[in-house]
């Protein structure tokens, strides 16, 4: 449950002490009746809605909440939810946040299809369960997954709360050791950062795997980057590419860490919301203190590397938060972002729930809010950050470990095989992704 609640941008409450509405031309409901509930729905989305001027003038009261929600949203918001806080069923639910995995079906240069774990989130259940990444599924609760039925099954994966799978492992272009393994609905830990020290032509290079960005997580970023500066650290790698984003303060505690030239009065982020929202702007420090745990920004810039230049991995499930580490850092210092296209999440939110003692409503809205931009004045990246080197991950079998010097993105940039571009494009064009098993869920897509 932790990991789509993270979906939202800023960790901020909007405490509504009152469901009151002004409009005459809205009916009285009963209290607590389901109308009264969708008017409480549309107030709140009317106040904070990014899209709140596309709202439809007279909306269906007598509707579902969950449908009347879904009735106010615009054509364009893949992201906004709601959940009932007093029924788990409500909740966005993904294989990942289930048994602690995802995985992604290719199609080989010969044809042949395959089902690849790209990701075991750590002390999960799919972790204690023997799964590691890059491990093949042939089959799911005995039936071979398909490019057909790979979507399908995934959907229906969320009704179980145990998985029988087929696994076996990727060995010189064909699957062996094929074993049964039952994996258990459950909760999964929060992730720890992984970091590692590379060589790459005489310098140190630094390597991040962020897997979110919690608040709280300043402290666990100034040991990281503390280490780095002792053992001399030059150039570094942050891997993002399975990173959903989560809170601005962290992802702002983060880049104060690496460029050089910034001070607690350079500007971070500018919020647009709608006519009653405005824009807000922010410098590093003011961002970083939103998180009450977090470390000041001067004590942060005594471990900064001071770097002009970094290395940033990506994918599709590249999103929101970990967006902003990429747009953000963009007027400071030259970011290389190597890997796939990113999902899109220019856009930042706060929950928005009734605070009243007692609460008569139950629901929570997960609404967008804002548009977000860096100090530059440059966004608009709902269809993705574009990489400036495009490269498969999946282009050569099998997945090695993240952290492994060998795996594609990362030995794209210790090798410098990045710069080759026409070796990258071949390999593209012979994997191509089919279907991947997060997507759905993090565009909001229940």
């Amino acid at each position: 449950m932790r990991n789509f609640l993270k979906l939202q941008c800023i960790a901020i409450i909007a405490i509504l002490m009152s469901c009151t509405n002004n409009d005459e031309n809205i009916p009285a409901f009963p209290e607590g009746s389901t109308e009264s509930v969708n008017v409480w729905v549309q107030d709140s989305m009317k106040r904070y809605y990014y899209w709140a001027d596309q709202m439809p003038a007279k909306p269906d009261y007598h509707l579902p909440v969950k449908d009347f929600f879904k009735s106010l949203l615009s054509s364009q918001d893949r992201f906004s939810f709601i959940v009932n806080t007093e029924d788990s069923s409500s909740y966005p639910r993904s294989i990942r946040n289930m048994y602690g995995f995802d995985y992604t079906v290719l199609q080989l240069a010969n044809g042949e299809v395959v089902t690849v774990i790209k990701l075991v989130l750590k002390n999960s259940p799919a972790f204690n369960a023997g799964l590691e990444r890059g491990m093949i599924i042939t089959k799911i609760n005995g039936k071979t997954v398909t490019a057909a039925n790979a979507e399908t099954m995934t959907a229906t994966m969320k009704d179980f709360t145990v998985l029988d799978l087929t696994l076996g492992d990727w060995k010189n272009g064909t699957i062996t050791d094929e074993k049964e393994v039952k994996v258990y609905y459950g909760l999964s830990l929060e992730q720890p950062i992984l970091s590692r020290i590379f060589e790459k032509n005489g310098k140190k290079v630094g390597y991040l795997y962020i897997y979110d960005f919690p608040d709280g997580m300043t402290s666990v970023f100034n040991q990281k980057f503390a280490e780095f500066k002792a053992a001399g650290v030059q150039e570094l790698i942050l891997d993002l590419r399975y990173n959903y984003g989560g809170s601005v303060s962290a992802a702002a505690a983060l880049c104060s860490l690496i460029p050089s030239g910034i001070s607690s009065g350079s500007p971070f982020i500018l919020f647009k919301g709608n006519k009653n929202g405005g824009q807000v702007k922010r410098t590093f420090a003011q961002q970083i203190a939103y998180d009450p745990k977090a470390l000041d920004f001067n004590t942060l810039r005594a471990n900064a590397l001071g770097l002009s230049k970094v290395y940033i991995l990506t994918s599709n499930s590249t999103a929101s938060a970990a967006e902003i580490v990429i747009n953000n850092l963009k007027p400071y210092l030259q970011v290389v972002q190597i890997g796939n296209t990113t999902l899109g999440k220019d856009m930042a939110g706060f929950t928005v729930e009734d605070k009243r003692k007692p609460k008569k409503i139950s629901w929570q809205i997960h609404p967008v809010i804002y548009k977000v931009f860096n100090a530059d004045g440059s966004g608009e990246y709902s269809n993705g950050i574009s990489p400036q080197i495009t490269v498969n991950e999946y282009a050569e079998l099998p997945l090695l470990p993240l952290g492994n010097p060998d795996e594609t993105l990362i030995s794209s940039v210790l090798n410098g095989t990045y710069l080759k571009s026409s070796y990258h494009d071949k390999l593209d064009k012979d994997v191509k992704i089919l279907y991947q098993s997060d997507l759905n869920f993090i565009q909001g897509q229940k």
